[in-house]
């Protein structure tokens, strides 16, 4: 029993302890590299923009394949409020296409940010050792995204890819303020409350 759950925790930590293993990894490669080479330096920096273009392709493909299948299956939850914020837990009625669509949203927005930090790390405070684990993490973290795994690799939306997928872990996930519900207990409590269900178009 203990061990069952021993390998279940490892199992969901895999991705965060995969990273802490490839950045610590990173971390010693790059003490043997050097970035005063021109050359080297270049080669790390178009190593970064082609892993953002690989990414940037794969959400692109993502997208043509939720407009081409197009479901418009309805799927209604409760929107857990942001931590801290006083407001009450927001009914959402949606179809799968525009839910699959804002998630989609938020990862051009994640890496859009994430791009934007970099480029100020690099350019403005001159850290070049990010470029390198900046390469391979969001890169890794796309593959490792529910909408690549069904749209892209053909997983089943059952079980852990049944949507709405939960918050993903660490600080953001917190600060989402709880979890998301979808029995119809709730979706209902939440839509007597005033709101009526927010529309995700």
């Amino acid at each position: 029993m203990r061990r069952t759950q021993a390998t279940a925790v490892m199992m969901a930590l895999n991705p965060q302890v995969t990273n802490l293993v490839i950045i610590l990894g990173f971390m010693q490669l790059s003490k043997k590299i050097n970035f005063e080479d021109p050359n080297v330096l270049n080669g790390v920096r178009a190593l970064y923009v082609v892993s953002n273009i690989l990414i940037a392709g794969i959400y692109l493909y993502v997208q043509s394949q939720i407009n081409k299948k197009r479901d418009m299956t309805m799927l209604k939850y409760v929107e857990p409020a942001p931590m801290g914020s006083g407001e009450d837990p927001k009914p959402v009625n949606t179809t799968v296409h525009a839910y699959d669509l804002s998630q989609l949203k938020a990862l051009y927005k994640a890496q859009l940010m994430g791009v934007g930090m970099m480029a100020v790390m690099h350019f403005y405070f001159k850290y070049t050792n990010p470029l390198m684990i900046q390469s391979i993490i969001p890169l890794k973290g796309a593959f490792e995204g529910n909408l690549v795994k069904v749209h892209l690799l053909g997983q089943s939306a059952t079980g852990d890819l049944k949507r709405p997928w939960k918050a993903a872990g660490g600080i953001m996930g917190a600060m989402q303020g709880g979890e998301i519900k979808t029995d119809k207990k709730s979706v209902e409590a939440a839509e007597k409350a005033g709101r009526g269900g927010a529309k995700e178009e």
